[in-house]
């Protein structure tokens, strides 16, 4: 992908991409443009065939810190509801794009990850903590709903019913043990090993079978409204079209090739 990022950093390296979120001075907040540009390139790598797998990350010892209090929250308050209802549903794009995006999305969390920092957390596929880490959906603590780019829909998947309307409602920090012991963290890393740690996990993905990933994850998403019987048609008819494509028959064929000498030999 040639592209050319305004506020973040972004590089590509053996079919993987490492985005960066790039104001560690102020532990990596968002603004307007920075939404949007996330919602833009998210979306565009539905198209991307050579990227097969993603990282997202923050600079310095952070990840996110959520919306900027400057150039966010202090603009929010002087909108009237239109201009307010087209700033929430951009940043819930964001979160859409995240989950239609085909490559999975490995986030890397270190520090600070907070209000929309922990939704961007949350809407990646795989999340790698550290021990320091600490995660927070803090919007009652600014007068709002835990109800925010999804989190009433997400978090309660992740982690459960319980444990999700807690974090909600109370806004506390959830520290990055308690993160692993509780799902919201696939694995705790030390610091300094977070982002080779997500970067290897990204590897082994994107030299998987990618077009296979890409529907492991629509089906994630799409069976969160089925029935059961409705599910299993669904993976039948998935399934069906992963076996008509190539890495299908490269993994049988290497699969026989691997098993020939040994029974040669018997």
């Amino acid at each position: 992908m040639q592209y050319t990022p305004q506020h973040f950093l972004f590089e590509v390296s053996g079919g993987v991409a490492t985005l960066t979120l790039n104001r560690p001075e102020r532990k990596n907040p968002l603004t307007f443009e920075s939404y949007a540009e996330l919602r833009d390139l998210f979306r565009a790598l539905a198209y991307d065939n050579d990227i097969k797998a993603v990282v997202l990350t923050g600079a310095g010892e952070n990840f996110c810190s959520g919306g900027d209090v400057h150039d966010i929250i202090g603009p929010l308050t002087r909108l009237d509801m239109p201009g307010l209802l087209a700033f929430t549903r951009m940043t819930g794009d964001l979160v859409k794009a995240m989950r239609h995006c085909p490559q999975p999305i490995i986030a890397a969390v270190d520090g600070v990850c907070a209000g929309a920092g922990a939704i961007l957390a949350l809407a990646s596929d795989i999340r790698i903590g550290t021990e320091r880490s600490k995660t927070a959906f803090l919007f009652t603590r600014v007068g709002l709903a835990g109800a925010d780019m999804g989190a009433c829909s997400l978090l309660p998947r992740v982690i459960g019913q319980g444990r999700a309307a807690e974090l909600l409602y109370t806004g506390r920090s959830m520290s990055g043990v308690e993160a692993e012991r509780w799902g919201f963290f696939n694995s705790v890393q030390e610091p300094a090993a977070l982002l080779d740690a997500a970067r290897d996990y990204a590897q082994a993905l994107a030299s998987g079978p990618t077009f296979a990933h890409g529907m492991t994850k629509k089906m994630l998403q799409q069976e969160w409204n089925m029935g059961v019987d409705e599910a299993i048609e669904a993976e039948a008819q998935a399934q069906a079209i992963c076996m008509a494509t190539q890495d299908f028959h490269r993994a049988y064929h290497a699969f026989v090739a691997k098993q020939k000498p040994q029974f040669e030999g018997n």
